[in-house]
C-alpha cells in the first residue's frame, strides 16, 4: 500500500484571517483542501479565493455553534436561543435530537440549507465535516449522511486518531475514538468514502511544525487526513489558545515538504481517492 496524506485547513471562510492563511498555506506549502464554513463573515471572500486556486479542494464544514444559522432562527425554534444562536451543544438538545422528531426535523432542514448555500456557490464538493465534530452525535451523524447523499457528498471526516503514532505521548482516554468508529463504519456502508485514520484531535489548534513533521516522519499505509486551523492572526471567533500561526506556519514549513518527498507520501484531496 501507498502513504496518502491529505492536508486539510478547518473554518474556511470563518474570518478574512483563516482565508489568507488557507490560500498562502495552499500556494505556498502542503496543504490540499479546506473546509468551508457557508455561513461564516467572510465566505464570500472564500469563495473568491477558492476559485482562483482550482486545485485546491473544497469541502463544507456544517457548523452547528459559533457562527449563524442558515435558517431563519423561527424555522428552527429548538435549535437556537432567543438571541437565534445554536444551542445544540446543550444537553436539552441533544437529548431532543433522540427523542423528538420534530426537532430532527428542523436540524435536517438547517443541514440541508447549508449544504444548498454551498452548492450556490458552484464549487465542487469534495469531502463534509462538521464544526467541533458535532457528527459524532449519532442522530447528526445518520442526517447528515442522509442530507449528504443527496446533495453528492462523496467523502466524510470521522476523527479516528491513532494516538500511539503521536510522536509526543497524550494524556487521557480519547472520548471521541468509539463515536467516530461508527461514523467510518456507517459512512462507508452508504458508499461515502472516509479515510483511515485522522490526526489533529488531540493537538487541535496545536499542530506546531515540530508535530506535523513528527507525523509525516511516521505515517502509516492507507489515507490518512491531517487537519490544521491556520490563520494570518486572531480573529473575532477564534479561540483565545489557538496557535494558529504556528499552524500555518507548520503547513509551510520547507522541512515537512521534504520529508513528504523523502517519505514517497502522495498528496491528495478527497476527490482523488
Amino acid at each position: 500500500m501507498s502513504k496518502t496524506a491529505i492536508i486539510t485547513a478547518d473554518d474556511f471562510g470563518v474570518s478574512r484571517q483563516v482565508n489568507e492563511a488557507v490560500e498562502q498555506a495552499h500556494r505556498e506549502g502542503i496543504l490540499t483542501v479546506t473546509s468551508l464554513m457557508v455561513t461564516g463573515t467572510a465566505a464570500a471572500d472564500a469563495v473568491a479565493r477558492a476559485r482562483a486556486n482550482p486545485i485546491l479542494g473544497v469541502g463544507l464544514h456544517v457548523a452547528l455553534a459559533e457562527t449563524p444559522p442558515a435558517l431563519p432562527p423561527k424555522q428552527i425554534p429548538d435549535l437556537v436561543d432567543e438571541h437565534g444562536a445554536f444551542r445544540i451543544e446543550s444537553l436539552p438538545v441533544a437529548l431532543a435530537l433522540v427523542a423528538r422528531p420534530a426537532v430532527r426535523r428542523q436540524l435536517e432542514a438547517e443541514i440541508e440549507a447549508q449544504f444548498a448555500l454551498f452548492a450556490a456557490t458552484g464549487l465542487q464538493l469534495d469531502h463534509v465535516n462538521t464544526h467541533k465534530h458535532m457528527h459524532l452525535h449519532p442522530v447528526i451523524a445518520a442526517i447528515l449522511i442522509k442530507v449528504g447523499l443527496r446533495h453528492g457528498m462523496k467523502a466524510l471526516r470521522a476523527p479516528v486518531e491513532q494516538r500511539a503514532l503521536l510522536a509526543e505521548p497524550v494524556s487521557g482516554f480519547d472520548i471521541a475514538k468509539p463515536f467516530a468508529r461508527r461514523v467510518q463504519r456507517t459512512a462507508r456502508a452508504a458508499g461515502v468514502k472516509v479515510p483511515d485514520r485522522t490526526f489533529g484531535l488531540a493537538w487541535s489548534g496545536a499542530m506546531h511544525a515540530e508535530r506535523l513533521r513528527g507525523i509525516l516522519e511516521t505515517l502509516p499505509e492507507g489515507v490518512n487526513e491531517i487537519y490544521l486551523h491556520p490563520a494570518t492572526g486572531h480573529y473575532p471567533l477564534s479561540a483565545p489558545t489557538y496557535q494558529y500561526e504556528a499552524e500555518l506556519a507548520a503547513l509551510t514549513d520547507p522541512a515537512a515538504r521534504a520529508i513528504v518527498a523523502e517519505r514517497g507520501i502522495t498528496l491528495a484531496r478527497f476527490a482523488d481517492l
